[in-house]
């Protein structure tokens, strides 16, 4: 197996067998790499996988600290920099230090952000704070749009809120991050990214929406989408999701007739869909097919 093959299974199998994935990337993935450029997409990978999932602090610090030692990271080295920031926010989720005193302010509002992400899962409380500090953090900072730290803020908001919609239920203080992060990736992929990474924020907003309870807001960030998929003549998959959340909006308001007219939109959409897209389309185009309970 090469190392692209290996690193995109392992996403692809990192959430039915993190603890297998977890064991493969300290035998498999380690003796993978061959070039300096591997190291960031392991590393990404361990840090999201045992810190994130599974909150094995000191396992994902120590794989950190091994590939910071091979031969291919080299001192001061783009490489080098990010396995800093992939251990300091290991450091901050688990409270084990708080290194980010010694960080540029770019990299402090990024290893606070990763920090708040590794925690959503399983200590909410201390995530809503963290994320709310890299925040802070980045408006006290004024950073020009260039810096890394605001595409960052995008990926770790859009992540954060997808964790939490999948939660079968949650609290207060779920909800609450669900909601700020959603609406961070939104501010933050209008700066960092185009028409197409904005269009999708507006959907990760109207889905953050409906999970949160409020159908109205979700069907404005639904419309939303959908306005921006138009304007762009976007390819039909775009605007099968932005008529995806919409008729997940309009079912959950109740408005019958609207939610009539955008599954029929939804369904020209995914006939229009090439047949590689067609085949994982097809379970969501289902749901949207069955009747409420």
């Amino acid at each position: 197996m090469d190392f692209d093959t290996f690193i995109g299974q392992g996403w692809d199998q990192h959430v039915k067998d993190c603890a297998g994935v977890a064991a493969r990337l300290q035998t498999d993935g380690i003796a993978l790499l061959s070039e300096a450029k591997q190291i960031v997409p392991l590393a990404h990978l361990a840090h999201h996988v045992m810190g994130d999932h599974l909150g094995r602090w000191q396992d994902a610090l120590h794989f950190q600290q091994r590939l910071a030692a091979l031969p291919l990271c080299q001192p001061g080295s783009t490489e080098a920099l990010a396995l800093r920031r992939f251990m300091a926010s290991l450091q901050l989720a688990s409270g084990a230090a708080d290194e980010r005193a010694e960080l540029s302010p770019s990299d402090g509002v990024r290893v606070t952000a990763m920090a708040a992400a590794s925690l959503a899962e399983q200590h909410t409380a201390r995530a809503l704070l963290l994320f709310q500090d890299a925040l802070a953090q980045a408006d006290r900072a004024a950073l020009p749009d260039t810096d890394p730290c605001t595409r960052a803020l995008a990926v770790s908001g859009n992540n954060l809120a997808t964790t939490l919609e999948e939660k079968p239920q949650r609290n207060a203080e779920e909800r609450s991050l669900m909601i700020l992060a959603a609406q961070t990736a939104r501010r933050y992929w209008a700066i960092a990214g185009g028409w197409l990474e904005t269009e999708r924020a507006e959907y990760r907003l109207a889905m953050t929406w409906l999970k949160a309870g409020d159908p109205a807001l979700a069907r404005q960030h639904a419309l939303n989408c959908l306005h921006i998929v138009e304007t762009n003549q976007a390819p039909a998959l775009e605007r099968f999701f932005a008529l995806d959340a919409l008729v997940q909006a309009e079912r959950a308001a109740g408005n019958g007739t609207a939610q009539a007219l955008a599954l029929t939109q939804a369904e020209s959409a995914f006939a229009a869909l090439g047949e590689g897209d067609r085949g994982w389309c097809q379970p969501t185009l289902d749901k949207l097919r069955t009747p409420a309970s």
